[in-house]
């Protein structure tokens, strides 16, 4: 652009020119030969055609190669565009496969469960110092009450403790205050899992004498009438047995991830009024 504002005059000048040329030649007889005038003309005018066709080119070339440049951005912007659209439907198709991956295994552990469940997805927590709740999206509306067992497909979750229509409020089993009957599945040994925080969990009651061993699963004993009996709560990571007392001190590390839980199956059975 700078180019032609720079040689706009002299361009125009030797464009008149070429005009004029052609003009004149146009309206020359074909049949007859030039006189000493036109001849003239035409010597005179000769050397300034070729600068003149040259700068013509050179400025037919940046006119061209600049519309290419504009195209080329359109272009690009708009592969850029579909770019974008193809990432996002990539990612949307693998969370909507991860979301049924899950669901298919939580359908698995529906069907084991010997009573009615339905299932919620988790729409809130509140995992502080003091409590460790979820709040799902299932309330007293779809048979929800208090007190009833809340599972996923890898193992027990809680119990919910407070139920509003639309949605309830969960006790995670890793909260100080939730208790649950609970067995050794190889002994058969039984105990209370009593939540410890930081996403632990103790096995309580469980007398000295009784077998237990680091990398034992430790199930539901069906005991209170709150969970069925056999569902998986965590693997035992330390067993101490101390000197004095008649109960061993047991660790166990909870089955599921809790920060990672993102549908649950709450089973309806039990419950307060």
């Amino acid at each position: 652009m700078e180019f032609i504002k720079k040689y706009m005059y002299p361009l125009l000048t030797g464009i008149g020119i070429l005009v004029a040329l052609l003009f004149f030649s146009l309206n020359v007889p074909r049949n007859r030969e030039a006189n000493i005038i036109e001849r003239s003309v035409l010597g005179i005018t000769s050397p300034l055609l070729l600068p003149v066709s040259m700068a013509s080119t050179f400025v037919e070339d940046i006119w061209d190669n600049y519309i290419q440049l504009v195209d080329t951005n359109r272009e690009n912007l708009r592969l850029r565009e579909d770019i974008r659209k193809l990432n996002q439907r990539v990612l949307e198709e693998n969370e909507a496969l991860l979301a049924n991956q899950r669901l298919e295994k939580l359908l698995d552990i529906k069907k084991s469960v010997q009573a009615p469940t339905i299932a919620a997805t988790i729409i809130g927590e509140d995992v502080t110092s003091w409590f460790r709740t979820l709040v799902i999206n299932r309330g007293s509306s779809s048979g929800i009450r208090e007190g009833m067992a809340v599972i996923s497909a890898d193992g027990v979750v809680g119990q919910t403790v407070k139920v509003s229509p639309s949605t309830s409020r969960v006790l995670l089993l890793t909260d100080h205050t939730s208790g649950i009957a609970a067995t050794i599945q190889r002994s058969r040994a039984r105990g209370v899992v009593k939540g410890k925080g930081e996403m632990l969990c103790t096995l309580e009651f469980t007398t000295r004498e009784e077998d237990v061993k680091v990398g034992d699963m430790v199930i539901t004993s069906g005991i209170g009438g709150v969970f069925l009996k056999g569902h998986i709560i965590g693997e035992v990571t330390m067993v101490k047995r101390g000197e004095y007392g008649i109960f061993q001190s047991v660790s166990i590390r909870p089955t599921v991830n809790i920060s990672h839980l993102e549908e649950v199956l709450v089973v309806q059975r039990g419950g307060y009024e």
